[in-house]
């Protein structure tokens, strides 16, 4: 166990880069093949501006990363976090940790995209696009992904994690982010099944309709028993979403410069809280 986990702490850079667009380009092509809306749409114009979103995503990344070695480095001089309390085998704490940061750096800063206000501004960005694929689960206005990253570092620190336990989750949750966004049908029995654990590309698709109630609702990442368990889960049926945010969607969703302002946009009036 411990030498697997070694693997993602002395994982190049550069692979780790490699693994997010693998996994985006995978999920890409499965949509050419089993898409689960086929209202046409020119992909490669519509990608552009997740791209180039995910090109700030990615610098951030960066940024944030030479942080989170301090982090590491400060935890393990001080011995300090919620691991270093108790005594368990290598892969309960890398559960507790897993479930932790989901529950922290996914599920409850996403709900709070959504309950303030401020926040929310930022968060319309991602609910802007119109034709939900792969590509959208790179968008995300700058400002809210660094709100994304400071989450993390909280549960990184509250844990006491090890550096390997934070960077596989991190490749688990890009795989997540891409499968859940991804354009494609799951036979209904089986995403409903799945959807009791985990999050599945039906049940995050509710998430991206235009409309309350269904916009805030399930807000998970990978795991949907915060949904079930916080009153949050919807599933529906599919036919009925429609993709987009009413209050934003006069706005040219294809627009990188459009989508910037968004946040501070007079004309794109936030929801009723």
């Amino acid at each position: 166990m411990e030498t697997f986990l070694n693997f993602f702490e002395t994982m190049p850079i550069w692979l780790k880069a490699g693994w997010v667009f693998f996994v985006l380009a995978v999920f890409w092509i499965l949509e050419g093949y089993y898409s689960l809306s086929t209202k046409p749409y020119k992909k490669w114009r519509h990608g552009k501006a997740n791209f180039i979103l995910l090109f700030f995503v990615m610098i951030i990344n960066a940024v944030f990363g030479i942080v989170t070695l301090g982090v590491f480095t400060w935890l393990g001089a001080e011995r300090f976090g919620l691991l270093y309390l108790i005594k368990a085998p290598i892969w309960v704490e890398l559960l507790l940790s897993i479930l932790v940061l989901d529950i922290i750096a996914q599920y409850g800063v996403h709900y709070l995209l959504h309950k303030v206000p401020a926040m929310w501004r930022l968060h319309i960005v991602h609910h802007s696009d119109k034709h939900v694929d792969a590509t959208t689960g790179t968008r995300h206005h700058p400002f809210d992904f660094i709100i994304r990253e400071t989450f993390a570092l909280v549960a990184v620190i509250i844990m006491g994690m090890p550096i390997s336990f934070y960077l596989f989750y991190r490749i688990l949750s890009v795989a997540f982010t891409y499968f859940t966004h991804a354009n494609i049908k799951l036979p209904l029995k089986l995403d409903k099944a799945l959807s009791y654990v985990i999050v599945t590309p039906n049940m995050h698709k509710f998430h991206h309709h235009n409309q309350l109630p269904w916009t805030d609702s399930n807000y998970g990442n990978m795991f949907s028993i915060w949904d079930r368990l916080f009153g949050t889960f919807v599933y529906g049926n599919i036919n009925n979403i429609t993709y987009g945010v009413d209050i934003a969607d006069h706005t040219d969703d294809e627009n990188i410069l459009v989508q910037l302002g968004i946040p501070f946009n007079k004309n794109v009036k936030s929801k009723t809280l």
